[in-house]
């Protein structure tokens, strides 16, 4: 139902004890039943749905609100906000360790050196 993206990633899933319902983990292979409340962990959260309708078929995204709910407690999305707010703190997105290039011109700026041929160039500047 649109959980997951796939039925392999939803099956290793619940082989991994991420999915539960009443505190026992779940199966690939177990059967849900009009009225069953389930609970998804996914990342820092957990997540609990409640099969309003059952389908044989793959839906729409559009029409999984009519076969199931989100139930999930108002704590737990604060988390996911959370979660988000500490991801975009830090770097720059892309940003990632500087190259070998950028350590080299580092070391270059940083390097005494350096200092000395801006020294250098600014006499013959006022000359």
């Amino acid at each position: 139902m649109r959980i997951y993206k796939t039925r392999s990633i939803a099956a290793d899933a619940c082989k991994n004890g991420r999915v539960s319902m009443n505190g026992v983990q779940l199966k690939p292979s177990r059967t849900f039943k009009e009225g069953d409340t389930f609970n998804v962990r996914k990342g820092p959260i957990t997540y609990t749905f409640r099969v309003l309708q059952l389908t044989e078929n793959r839906l729409g995204a559009k029409l999984v609100p009519e076969y199931m709910r989100d139930c999930t407690s108002p704590e737990q999305l604060e988390l996911l906000e959370l979660a988000k707010m500490a991801g975009q703190s830090g770097r720059d997105r892309g940003t990632g360790r500087p190259t070998k290039k950028d350590r080299r011109d580092i070391e270059v700026f940083m390097s005494d050196n350096y200092l000395d041929e801006i020294d250098d160039w600014d006499d013959e500047t006022e000359n």
